[in-house]
Parts: structure tokens; C-alpha cells; sequence
């Protein structure tokens, strides 16, 4: 079955609109648009706040505040149907170079922990790859969406994905109120890899063969968010470039999650893919697997589709790809009906 409505163009918890990149009708009705709160520390005082102000009626609470207690109370049926579950996010694209959105994903899922949620955070790092490869004078090469890895590439990308990606959202975590810990796929064997089949082609670029998530359960148990890199090394020790998104499906799977939530730079599936209002807001496996053989997905989208099949096929409940360029997607997307990209199920 194959759902289609168009875009969102309001933001959830947002007190500023922001455009969106299609103008076509809303999918997601607005749940406030009040503006950001004062707390009670702080407050200048001036004479002028001291005169005689007219008293407000007891029975009718302040608009803005109304605004947020509505919006709580409406989330509230979601924070109790998914408190307990594992939820596992893969973070990458364009979503990754806006300072400002950013911290809106870091403080929407440091938000979705503190309300008992589970999440598991897996990131790429395109962007900052490609960066830094141009630095060294190496031109990045793609074939099916999927990075061509050299020895000097697969260099770069373990320095930049470990050593740097990794622990910049590992600070920002912290700097938001949670905790995090920064792993990759060879810390305590957490992902074991393979030559892809397209080895001759695409270079140091794997494939996950095993995955052992004990070193994650007494982090999650802890109330820790899990922050994990995908490099990964095979039984000689060789490392491999994995592709976020897989990644994040295999882990999904082995952790029982409840949801997988790939939040990228698109905006989901697409209908027709040159028309950015026909969004399919809902689609079963079968029906996904007919628009890969119609040819209405391809390139990037096709390692993003099929890890959410096989994510789905090894027991996690719904697959979502999400746009992370609009503020608050992932919690438009768990914490309201509507959602915010292209949910696929079982």
C-alpha cells in the first residue's frame, strides 16, 4: 500500500516559522507558535516594570503558556506508547552542516531520552569527509550511493568519523544535559565487516557480517546515549567504510528496536522523483520493493530503502526516512500521528 501527501511545511515547537523547500499544502498541523519562555532567574527589574499593571483573570492563563501545556498534553499518548523502547537514529547529510540544526537534532534527542525514550545514535559524516579529502587533494568518487574507498581514503574517513565527528556530538550530547558515549564498529567487536561483493569498485567499502550489541546494552541500561561511528574492521583486522545507513539498520535489528529513523538531506520517497510534492507518506515492503523495480528510487535512496527492508525483516517495528533539514523532524515524526517523511512497515 502506498501512501502519498505532501511536505510539512510548520515546525514543531518551533516559535519561528521556517520555510521549508516545498510550498505545496502542510502534511503536519502546527502544535504551538508560542515564543521561548523567561525563566525565573535573571529577571531584570526596572521601575517601569514596578507600575500598577492591569490583574489578569484568574481563569484564563496567559496565551503563550496555554500554547506549550497544549502541546505537551497532546505529545503525551506518544511519550507513553514508545517510554521503555529502543529508538535507533542514523544522523547524517545535510542536516550535519547547519550548526543551527544541528543542536535542534542533539536537544530534540537528548529530549526524547529524558521522556524515558531509549535512543541509539549512528552517524555518517559525509560532508566533513569530503572536506577534509579535499585538503589532501583527493577528489571524492561515488558508485550507487555508496563512497569509493581507497587506502588513503579509508585513512581520512576513520580520522575524521572516529576521532572527530564522533566526539563533537559526544560534547554536544553533553553540552545539551545528557550523556553520551562515542564508539565505533571495532569497539568491543560492536560490528563485524566484509569486502562488499563491489569490492573492485568501491575499495575499503564493507559490509556487516555480525553485529555483538552487549557493549551496548549497560550503556543503554544506564541511561547513556549510545554515539556510534560506522568503521568497522573484519576478522584480520582491516578496516572498513560502512555505509550509515546500513549500519544503523543491522543495529537496529539486533537491538529489538522499535523504530529506525534515517534522518537525512531528503525529504523521503518520492512518487515521481521530480516532483517534491509527492512525498509517500506510508508504504509496506512489497510496495517499496515495486518502486526500486519501476525505477522511481535509485542512487542514494536505494542503501537507504534496503536497510530498512532488512532492518524490517529482522523484527524492528517501522523504518522512517526523514528530512533532518526541517527543525524538529524527529520529533514530528515519533511524537505525532501525521510524521514528517516516509514510513515504511512490515
Amino acid at each position: 500500500m502506498l501512501l502519498t501527501k505532501s511536505h510539512p511545511s510548520s515546525i514543531f515547537l518551533s516559535s519561528t516559522p521556517v520555510p521549508h523547500p516545498s510550498t505545496n499544502a502542510s502534511r503536519v498541523t502546527p502544535l504551538a507558535s508560542s515564543g521561548a519562555g523567561r525563566g525565573r532567574r535573571g529577571l531584570r527589574v526596572s521601575a517601569a516594570s514596578l507600575a500598577p499593571a492591569q490583574p489578569a483573570s484568574a481563569s484564563q492563563p496567559a496565551a503563550p503558556a496555554l500554547s506549550r501545556v497544549d502541546v505537551l498534553s497532546e505529545a503525551l499518548p506518544f511519550i507513553q506508547r514508545f517510554k521503555g523502547k529502543t529508538v535507533v537514529v542514523k544522523y547524517g547529510g545535510a542536516a550535519m552542516k547547519s550548526p543551527d540544526l544541528q543542536s535542534s537534532v542533539i536537544r530534540d534527542l537528548v529530549l526524547l531520552s529524558c521522556v524515558g525514550l531509549r535512543p541509539v545514535l549512528v552517524h555518517g559524516g559525509g560532508p566533513e569527509i569530503n572536506s577534509w579529502l579535499g585538503r589532501v587533494g583527493v577528489e571524492p568518487q561515488f558508485r550507487n550511493g555508496l563512497r569509493v574507498t581507497d587506502a588513503l581514503t579509508m585513512e581520512v574517513v576513520e580520522m575524521v568519523l572516529v576521532g572527530k565527528v564522533n566526539k563533537q556530538l559526544v560534547s554536544l550530547i553533553s553540552l545539551a544535559g545528557a550523556t553520551a558515549v562515542g564508539l565505533c564498529g571495532k569497539d568491543a567487536r560492536l560490528l563485524t565487516a566484509r569486502p562488499s561483493p563491489d569490492a573492485a569498485a568501491l575499495g575499503f567499502v564493507g559490509e556487516v557480517t555480525r553485529v555483538d550489541p552487549s557493549v551496548l546494552h549497560p550503556i543503554i541500561e544506564s541511561g547513556h546515549i549510545p554515539v556510534i561511528a560506522t568503521v568497522a574492521a573484519d576478522e584480520t583486522g582491516q578496516a572498513y567504510n560502512i555505509n550509515a545507513d546500513t549500519a544503523a539498520g543491522e543495529i537496529a535489528a539486533a537491538l529489538g528496536a522499535e523504530k529506525l529513523l534515517l534522518l537525512t538531506d531528503v525529504s523521503g520517497i518520492l512518487a515521481d522523483r521530480d516532483d517534491p510534492g509527492s512525498l509517500v507518506k506510508e508504504i509496506d515492503i512489497a510496495g517499496v520493493r515495486q518502486m526500486v523495480a519501476d525505477g522511481k528510487v535509485g542512487g542514494g535512496m536505494i542503501p537507504k530503502v534496503e536497510c530498512c527492508v532488512r532492518a524490517l525483516a529482522q523484527g524492528v517495528k517501522t523504518a522512517s526516512i526523514i528530512d533532518g533539514r526541517v527543525p524538529h523532524s524527529l520529533l514530528l515524526e515519533i511524537l505525532t500521528d501525521e510524521g514528517t517523511g516516509t514510513m515504511i512497515t512490515g
